[in-house]
């Protein structure tokens, strides 16, 4: 098989091309810019463009398909060319689907929670040895690509972005999988530039539970009232719905234990939001035929996905902690997490406003009282990044008075960093929560935990 793919540099587009290298496809790809680690991983697998930009000759009658990414334009002259000469064009979600239509298919759908619990899913089918392709959003430990796909699996498991597929195809990524198991973790409105209400946005999910596959699963978090009344209001008799909550737990001496079981289970992870991931986790599994027991044996192991509550350093009595948390509720569920594990200690949240919702005027009404569990709340923007989304400015009071009026915001990441030193002049009972799906225009997380802890 030859595949070209079109804005080969994109993170998700780079892991399928090394994918199917490593499956034995012959590869190729253009990309008007490329950054690392792409970069070093393409080139490290022979699949680095000579030069970069679009090159519309490489697009010859002999390929078997190509692979077009969301970062292409539509007026690509190489997508032009594909459509000219009438090559098969697939979307990254389509060809993810075309690999996988013979397997039995888990897609982990939702808000949030979508990368953790597709990482737990997988860790329990390694434990137990089941071979499983994949695709996630994250590089997880363990795993060498966010992306694998054989020959020989007979499951594969796919984290649902809602995000929209390409340039030539609105739909959103999730709806082209047609699971088997379809999981929903939360509906909390997200995309406004894509999905401009929520009654926009949460049809999306609808939609979803419709294409699941006949005689398939729902499973749904119960604890969500969008996802509660999305999934009880459809009418389909002919999938099996599987409602989850929050499982028995306690914390101890920092440490979460699941209680509902004849002995604890002890957990490497914490926070409500975690536990609700695993109980989606815990129900895809034993779709799979995995017990209880085993799953418990297996997710104890489990230390997180990269950027969830992902521990950069600790000292005696203080910690510092980054998180991908963004949206609102995201936040609340972080600083919640934070709050439960260590409830002695002080708790200073900073949070970068990042994605294209969070930076406009009208998103920012839902962030009110998302940070309040902290004793010190910092909120950072860069003027930059609204320029970048051609965006209007932002009014830092306005930003403050979004929040709730009891937040300090920040428009120099340095000045952010100073500000954090300051409060850790005396490490005593002091823990650090950085939240971005960015990292503050440059902020270096480990130098900042090595310079603020020091027993």
């Amino acid at each position: 098989m030859k595949v070209h793919f079109i804005a080969i540099g994109g993170s998700a587009m780079h892991n399928l091309a090394l994918a199917l290298k490593a499956k034995g496809y012959e590869i190729t790809g253009s990309d008007d810019e490329i950054f690392d680690p792409a970069r070093t991983r393409l080139q490290n697998a022979g699949l680095l463009p000579e030069k970069e930009g679009w090159y519309p000759e490489r697009i010859t009658p002999d390929l078997d398909a190509v692979v077009l990414g969301m970062h292409a334009r539509i007026d690509n002259p190489e997508l032009l060319r594909a459509q000219e000469l009438g090559l098969k064009i697939y979307s990254y979600p389509e060809y993810l689907y075309e690999q996988s239509k013979d397997k039995l298919r888990i897609v982990v759908g939702g808000s949030h929670g979508k990368t953790t619990t597709t990482a737990m899913i997988l860790h329990v089918l390694a434990h137990c040895g089941i071979e499983a392709d994949y695709m996630v959003g994250a590089q997880l430990k363990g795993f060498d690509v966010m992306v694998r796909l054989s020959h020989t699996a007979k499951v594969m498991v796919i984290e649902g972005d809602e995000y929209l597929t390409s340039p030539i195809d609105r739909r959103p990524k999730f709806h082209l999988y047609h699971p088997n198991v379809a999981i929903i973790t939360g509906i909390e409105w997200d995309h406004i530039n894509v999905f401009p209400t929520f009654d926009i946005y949460r049809e999306q999910f609808a939609k979803y539970i419709d294409l699941i596959e006949e005689g398939g699963t729902l499973i749904y978090c119960d604890d969500d009232k969008e996802v509660h009344n999305v999934a009880v209001g459809n009418s389909r008799t002919d999938i099996a719905k599987l409602p989850y909550d929050v499982p028995e737990y306690e914390v101890t001496n920092g440490t979460t234990y699941l209680t509902g079981y004849e002995t604890p289970v002890s957990l490497q992870i914490f926070g409500r939001h975690n536990l609700l991931n695993l109980t989606a986790a815990r129900y895809a599994c034993r779709e799979l035929g995995i017990a209880d027991d085993t799953f418990n044996e297996a997710i104890s192991s489990f230390g997180g996905a990269s950027k969830r509550l992902e521990l950069v350093k600790k000292g005696d009595s203080c910690a510092v902690y980054k998180d991908f948390a963004h949206a609102p509720s995201k936040l609340r569920a972080t600083i919640h997490a934070m709050r439960e594990q260590y409830p002695d200690r002080k708790l200073i949240a900073c949070m970068e406003l990042h994605t294209f919702s969070s930076l406009t005027q009208e998103f920012l009404q839902q962030y009110r009282s998302t940070m309040d569990e902290a004793d010190v709340r910092c909120v950072y923007f860069s003027q930059h990044a609204l320029q970048l989304k051609k965006l209007p400015p932002l009014d830092p009071k306005a930003v403050c008075e979004a929040f709730g009026g009891n937040v300090e915001v920040f428009t120099d990441s340095m000045e952010l960093v100073e500000h954090v030193k300051t409060l850790f002049h005396n490490n005593d009972n002091k823990n650090l929560l950085m939240m971005s799906s960015g990292n503050f225009d440059g902020i270096d997380f480990a130098t900042l935990a090595n310079e603020i802890i020091t027993d």
